[in-house]
């Protein structure tokens, strides 16, 4: 069961970062941020073994890294 649960914990950070990222209003620094979110949240639950703190920890750290990305454009 707390496999499953896991998954859909996982799914649901992901799905919610993937939803920001389309936002019209959004600059290019929320996108990068959500999109850093997202990822770091599959990888922090991949690397945890589906942990939840493991997710929202990647979440955080995916997130802060996204944040701070340059864009040229």
């Amino acid at each position: 069961m707390k496999t499953i649960k896991t998954i859909i914990v996982t799914a649901s950070l992901a799905t919610a970062a993937m939803g920001l990222t389309g936002c019209a209003g959004m600059s290019k620094q929320d996108r990068n941020t959500a999109i850093g979110a997202g990822a770091g949240a599959v990888v922090g639950g991949a690397l945890t073994g589906g942990s939840a703190a493991g997710t929202i920890g990647g979440a955080a750290v995916g997130g802060v890294i996204g944040n701070q990305v340059k864009t040229t454009h």
